[in-house]
């Protein structure tokens, strides 16, 4: 019986993980006896359009979960944890640029310098990958966000790449009030009496 190692692990589950039609992202292992947890980390391929939903999770913890069971790693007790990687994950691989393709990015290369805008398009194989971003800046309140020309930003320079996360859309944040309702008094529209 082998010991539950990131590395130990990421051999017997990546097969599992491929027959799903996913991709092994990362790999954890956090405490020890029973208190131990397994962290899978998954993601869709390149050209895969679907989304990672919760039926694609659960059927990939079941092979994950088979694959440690059937050679007793981590022996005795765990807990797996299997997520799909989060927004503010870094853009490391040519997949990660194809997969934000039409979102925010804020790309810093190795002079220093950013790109910050829209992921028009990813051109170029693994090796040789160009981002070709579009600058949007906004003027200010209430005008339209201005485009720059493109800039076709070489994978190979980016030191930090990440998504940029845009809540501006969302709206005000409604605080409740005291009785539980919102402040704006957007509940079900009933008064007291059940009328509308």
């Amino acid at each position: 019986m082998a010991a539950a190692t990131p590395e130990r692990v990421r051999q017997l589950v990546a097969p599992a993980v491929e027959r799903t039609g996913l991709v092994l992202e990362d790999v954890a292992v956090v405490g020890t006896g029973p208190r131990t947890v397994v962290r899978v980390t998954v993601d869709l391929t390149e050209d895969d359009a679907a989304e990672l939903d919760l039926d694609r999770v659960a059927l990939v913890h079941q092979a994950v979960s088979e694959a440690l069971d059937d050679a007793d790693v981590p022996s005795g007790p765990y807990t797996l944890e299997v997520s799909s990687p989060d927004v503010a994950r870094p853009l490391t691989q040519r997949r990660h640029y194809v997969r934000a393709v039409g979102r925010s990015v804020r790309l810093r290369l190795d002079d220093g310098s950013e790109v910050v805008g829209r992921l028009d398009r990813v051109d170029g194989p693994a090796d040789d990958t160009v981002a070709v971003v579009v600058p949007v800046t906004s003027p200010g309140k209430g005008r339209r966000p201005v485009e720059g020309p493109p800039q076709q930003v070489p994978v190979h320079r980016v030191v930090d790449g990440r998504v940029e996360v845009d809540l501006k859309g969302l709206g005000p944040v409604e605080e409740p009030g005291p009785d539980g309702e919102d402040v704006a008094g957007t509940g079900t529209g009933d008064d007291e009496r059940g009328e509308a």
